[in-house]
């Protein structure tokens, strides 16, 4: 391929890119015992997850909005300049102790209980005998979980979708039994530490309904008890359709009697969506209540497909699917390889970032919509320094930008309470943004210990989104609208942050921490703070670059851009080699109190960001290596989006046998049934950067006006087709590969541009107009 890849002629061609696409279904042969093998639906706002237990089925329903609370329930923290500069103090004299503990004293809300919860329930008890034949699955390419068995012999069958078009969870139930569905359907929902929280009443014949409001009677702040005894409230109306047979109501209940097919209908609003909800839940009910299931099926998969047809993966030959998934994930932890199993998370993490954020929707939290608990696992909130990045790393890749929308709107809110945070607590331009947040985008810090929470440097790595999600786009609209205005903020705020280091003048972030990780200090004790950390460091470089580049390109003259161009050029390096060749993760060579920690935040630099590249910075980037295999000889990668992550360092080391391995380490040790990630417990991120980390493998474009083919090609992945793929420039990508060698690819132009194409050593120089297609057949 070398010799001929630069002598092919490019034309310039307008074509149908078409690839043979096998089936993308998860399917089990028994009902799930656990919520973890379950199935879940979401239409980004409104889900569920699908137990599919014959007679005795089980939705669990959830609602991305449901939190206790509200804007305006908890303020700050009380810290102010002088006890940021006491801090400081402490950390120029040695004593990171006192630094820990002024830190989290002063400026962080400590440990805080207020989580996203679950809707509720939807439970049915029917006269279902015997069943047999049983098979439940989720089709990734229609979004429809279907369960189909028999009883005494009659079909039986189940049909969920999360409708975005019709805003409802529909579900159909049809047999052939002449007698029949009977039996009886309810709506609950758990209580709050013994307290009730919602109702359930009949309202007619064929409706039921919900209300209630969301409360924490066991919630926390500043490591306190707390009750939260308000929050969002919320209506969810059930109807019933039958075509045959008769559905009453009593008490509470739906009762079927002899239908052989019916339907239900679930819309829920909340008072967070919509002052009116209760009346917007009834208008919504209205607008499906007349309609077909096929015509309620036909609008939903042709909605799901305009997001999920957009792209393809292939790996392997197109095999029948004859092994149930869970077996499959049985499999791989005995030693053997599933190529097949492969590619269906990675169309799984697509499926869930299409069903768990939407235009219009909250951005997809720890849980991505999918969650059981009144107090989830981390409140299912939003981490900011890396899981609600990670959740959305597959985005623009996997030519899925519009699912970025829920994120930016969502940040834009949580950096104009950050300003408040800057000005009050630090007395600072900008914006602060913590590490954690929940629905009310609040700005203060939290956490018990300074390891944990008392980072600053979330803002910065959020703004990276913004700006990888520019680079992809090349939306200038969003650039002016959305991008600059954080970056601006975000740059303000470190500007203002920035102090001198004691030994040679260079400006570093202090207090300043490696999440979530801690060393031994000179004196031998166990401490978080120091002065210029290389995470830090390498985010505000990397912040303060973006924003002078989008500056340069909006035409934007200002005092903050002179400012930061010149801070920039004394900032000290985030990147510093240590003599054993890794990476310091601070500024001295520190010791590390866990030597295989999950974070590995000091190589920020090299992903997501692109200040270490195999084109550029050939010794830093033999480093990262380096500092990778000490992290794993210390048992490194333990939970799974932290595999993720390495699966994303692997590719850009342009390692696809590495990046293969941890592959195979993430199915086998970190995937449920359902093949959601497993930190433990579920965490959604593990699997939208698995995602990523595939989409990594076989397209890089973060190196500057370059693109690189297939360039961390696994042995294991000998044949193959990509259709679909995004590069930074607005570029699309399709690809055939075959004995590891690239056979077909097409280049097509968003817009005007040049760009250089890498693969296998030898390069290719294209300059397209918006339209055009570059083709090349091997």
């Amino acid at each position: 391929m070398k010799k001929y890849f630069l002598s092919i002629l490019l034309t310039v061609i307008l074509y149908n890119f078409t690839l043979a696409q096998s089936s993308s279904v998860l399917w089990y042969t028994q009902p799930a015992i656990e919520w973890e093998e379950g199935l879940p639906v979401g239409n980004g706002r409104l889900g569920a997850m699908i137990m599919g237990v014959p007679g005795q089925e089980h939705l669990q329903l959830n609602e991305d909005s449901l939190w206790p609370g509200g804007y305006e329930e908890w303020g700050l923290a009380d810290g102010n300049r002088a006890d940021l500069d006491q801090i400081r103090a402490y950390l120029l004299a040695g004593e990171n102790k006192k630094a820990d503990s002024l830190l989290v004293l002063k400026f962080s809300r400590k440990g805080v209980t207020r989580s996203h919860q679950t809707m509720g329930d939807l439970w049915f008890d029917f006269d279902l005998k015997e069943p047999k034949k049983y098979k439940r699955s989720l089709d990734l390419e229609t979004a429809t979980v279907l369960t189909q068995f028999t009883s005494e012999g009659f079909e039986v069958s189940q049909e969920v979708i999360a409708s975005a078009p019709d805003d409802a969870l529909i579900l159909r139930f049809k047999t052939n039994n002449p007698k029949g569905f009977n039996g009886k359907i309810t709506m609950s929902r758990p209580l709050d530490n013994g307290f009730a929280t919602a109702k359930t009443i009949a309202l007619n014949d064929k409706q039921l309904e919900m209300s209630g409001m969301v409360t924490q009677r066991g919630g926390q702040i500043d490591s306190k008890p707390t009750e939260i005894l308000t929050g969002v409230k919320f209506r969810t109306l059930v109807f019933a359709q039958n075509q045959s047979g008769d559905i009453s109501t009593s008490d509470s209940s739906l009762v079927v009697s002899g239908a052989t097919e019916f339907i239900l209908k679930l819309v829920s609003e909340t008072s967070f969506y919509h002052e009116d909800f209760e009346e917007e839940a009834d208008r919504q009910l209205e607008k499906i209540q007349l309609k077909s299931w096929g015509e309620i099926l036909h609008a939903h998969q042709k909605d799901y497909a305009s997001w999920f047809d957009r792209m393809n993966l292939q790996l392997g030959t197109d095999e029948p699917d004859n092994i149930a998934t869970d077996q499959r994930i049985e499999r791989v932890k005995s030693g053997e390889l599933d190529l097949h199993l492969e590619k269906l998370l990675f169309d799984y993490g697509r499926y869930l970032l299409i069903s768990s954020s939407r235009p219009g929707s909250n951005p997809a939290n720890l849980q991505g919509l999918w969650n059981r608990h009144i107090a989830a696992p981390w409140n299912a909130d939003y981490h900011v320094n890396i899981n609600l990045q990670m959740n959305y790393w597959p985005a623009d890749v996997t030519n899925l930008s519009e699912m970025n929308e829920p994120l930016f709107d969502f940040i834009d809110g949580l950096i104009e309470n950050g300003k408040n945070a800057a000005r009050q607590n630090f007395d600072m331009a900008g914006s602060m943004v913590p590490h954690t947040t929940d629905l009310w985008q609040v700005s203060f810090l939290r956490a018990a210990t300074a390891y944990w929470g008392g980072w600053i440097g979330a803002g910065g790595w959020i703004s990276r989104h913004y700006w990888d999600h520019y680079l992809f786009t090349q939306d200038k609209k969003f650039l002016e609208d959305k991008a600059y205005p954080a970056l601006e903020n975000i740059s303000a705020f470190y500007s203002d942050w920035l102090v001198e280091y004691p030994s040679d003048g260079t400006l570093v972030s202090s207090p300043s921490t490696s999440p979530e990780n801690q060393f031994f200090n000179p004196e031998g004790e166990t401490v978080a703070t120091t002065m210029g950390a290389a995470m830090d460091q390498q985010i505000i470089a990397d912040v303060f670059n973006n924003f002078l580049k989008a500056s340069e390109i909006l035409g934007k003259e200002s005092p903050l851009r002179a400012k930061v161009t010149k801070q920039l050029e004394n900032l000290r390096p985030g990147v510093q080699i240590a003599e054993d060749g890794r990476i310091l993760e601070w500024d001295q060579p520190y010791e590390e109190v866990e030597k295989g920690h999950r974070h590995m935040s000091h190589l920020y630099a090299f992903h997501p960001g692109d200040a270490i590249t195999f084109s550029e910075t050939p010794d830093e980037f033999a480093a990262v290596r380096k500092t990778l295999e000490f992290r794993l000889a210390n048992g490194g990668a333990g939970t799974g989006w932290s595999r993720a992550w390495l699966i994303n360092f692997s590719a850009r080391l342009l390692d696809g046998e590495m990046a293969h391995e941890h592959i195979q380490k993430l199915l086998s040790q970190s995937l449920y049934p359902n093949l959601f990630d497993g930190h433990p417990p579920f965490q959604i991120d593990g699997n939208f950067g698995y995602t990523a980390g595939i989409s990594e493998m076989l397209i890089q474009s973060h190196e500057t006006g370059l693109i690189r083919l297939l360039p961390a090609l696994p042995k294991a992945w000998a044949n193959g087709s990509v259709h679909g793929l995004k590069a930074r420039g607005n570029y699309t990508v399709d690809m055939t590969w075959q004995d590891g060698e690239l056979k077909t690819c097409r280049i097509h132009a968003g817009e005007n541009g040049r760009i250089k194409v890498l693969y296998d050593g030898s390069e290719m120089d294209l300059d397209l107009e918006k339209g055009q297609s570059f083709e090349v057949e091997l």
